[in-house]
């Protein structure tokens, strides 16, 4: 079994000690995570283990996902992030389980449009469902400081600039060749249309693709990429960009391009109320969601996930649709 950092462990005895609170809104539950090191280099960061999810840190240029968006607060304010920065609730600075580290990814909200570059530098979240922990100022300018979570799209722009002022075309550290053995199933999830700015023209329905992630990996460096635009880097500029008039809460344990893998699942997670396979198409080929929902509050999705979970399957997650 992978050691747990401390920063890890430590969230779960913050997480105890912040159920007798009555303060709001409180600092997510998620601590920092795995892979710890000393900030002055991009990094995709070895596999690692919380509870019994395995993540798989990896190159995801094309990652453009929907969920849940929490803030995490003052138990983390000076401690190092998970790419040994320095973390304060001031900078619009997030945390991802599995992108490389730093990069820079747009969240917008989904419940009122608003859009922020930020710069993902720490590990997390790791419960509820979540897709993405965001520092408190980064909360506040997309409109969801005081309620604690927002449906939100994060969707991948580019490497972002290192502490030591090294520009963002230099290589990555080779990824680690062997990954423990953990649970691999396919998971793929649809996208609302992309979030940009106010020029930005809505793009077509997509669905983007989540494969396992290869017990080998490629150890060759990954090339380099060209400095993103201005438009691109964590300045505070908040766009407004059109989202739809409503969208609901799903949990997804996995989708496929047969429809009897999609029906192998829900037999196997019969257990699990509600589930149901939902058509959608990738490429002109048909994609086979097994879901559960709609739900209208993030509370019955957790339960719903949650429940999943206990019988088996680590990989579901929460995703927002309309």
């Amino acid at each position: 079994m992978a050691l747990v950092p401390y920063r890890a462990i430590g969230v779960f005895l913050l997480a105890g000690a912040a159920a007798g609170c009555a303060t709001a809104p409180a600092p997510s539950n998620t601590g920092r995570a795995a892979g710890g090191y000393a900030a002055g280099g991009y990094k995709v960061g070895a596999p690692y283990q919380v509870g019994d999810t395995w993540y798989y840190p990896h190159e995801q240029p094309d990652y453009d996902e929907t969920g849940v968006a929490s803030w995490y607060g003052p138990n983390f304010y000076g401690k190092p992030t998970a790419d040994g920065e320095l973390f304060t609730g001031d900078d619009l600075t997030a945390a991802h389980p599995t992108l490389p580290l730093p990069v820079n990814v747009r969240v917008t909200n989904l419940e009122n449009g608003r859009s922020l570059v930020v710069r993902v530098n720490d590990r997390g979240p790791f419960a509820n469902g979540r897709i993405i922990d965001v520092s408190r100022h980064t909360a506040e300018l997309l409109g969801f400081y005081a309620k604690g979570t927002a449906k939100v799209r994060v969707t991948y722009l580019g490497r972002a600039g290192l502490p030591s002022g090294v520009p963002p075309e230099a290589a990555p550290q080779a990824i680690a060749s062997t990954v423990p053995a953990a649970p691999t199933a396919r998971v793929e999830t649809s996208s609302l249309e992309k979030a940009g700015g106010p020029a930005a023209v809505p793009a077509p329905v997509q669905i983007a693709s989540l494969d396992p992630v290869k017990v080998a990996m490629d150890a060759t460096p990954a090339a380099t990429e060209a400095t993103p635009p201005a438009s691109e880097q964590p300045d505070g500029v908040v766009t407004t960009v059109p989202v739809p008039a409503r969208t609901r809460l799903y949990v997804q344990a996995g989708a496929f391009g047969s429809r009897e893998n999609a029906e192998r699942l829900k037999t196997r997670l019969a257990q699990a109320e509600g589930l149901f396979i939902s058509t959608a198409t990738r490429e002109g080929k048909p994609l086979y969601r097994v879901r559960s929902g709609p739900y209208d509050d993030l509370e019955a999705a957790n339960a719903a996930l949650a429940r999943v979970g206990e019988l088996g399957s680590n990989d579901a997650r929460i995703v927002v649709d309309q």
